[in-house]
């Protein structure tokens, strides 16, 4: 089994933000990231694939294919967007990192899945101390 992953970046920005709690009670949980006016981020996103290199290629999947894919399911639709309220696959779900990347894999995973090969993971890097890692 052979493992590709392909980056991509984009900005975005959200709220977390508890509405059944206190504003207070937002601050102290979530902090800066409970701001009323939002606040963003300069994601970056590996996806990661895996397969058997074709006999012919040598590729498990054509990367460029990948990166084209990417941009057209996620980036397109998230980049310099408000998760909270543009973003179709967020609606009414708390825009953790967490639930952005299952968001995300869930987009994903039905095209990519059309080929002969399986989504392994997607990393969403949200900060440079902080990362989530989904394996569907």
């Amino acid at each position: 089994m052979v493992y590709l992953t392909r980056i991509e970046h984009f900005n975005a920005a959200h709220k977390l933000y508890n509405k059944s709690w206190s504003d207070e009670e937002n601050k102290k949980v979530f902090g800066k990231c409970a701001n009323e006016n939002w606040h963003g981020h300069n994601y970056e996103l590996h996806v990661t694939i895996k397969g058997t290199p074709h006999p012919e290629t040598g590729f498990i999947y054509n990367a460029k294919t990948l990166g084209d894919l990417i941009k057209e399911v996620i980036v397109e639709k998230v980049d310099h967007r408000n998760l909270n309220l543009d973003v179709d696959f967020m609606k009414d779900k708390f825009t953790s990192a967490e639930n952005f990347a299952m968001g995300i894999w869930d987009q994903l995973k039905p095209h990519i899945e059309k080929s002969d090969v399986q989504l392994h993971c997607v990393r969403l890097v949200e900060t440079q101390k902080i990362y989530v890692e989904y394996y569907g």
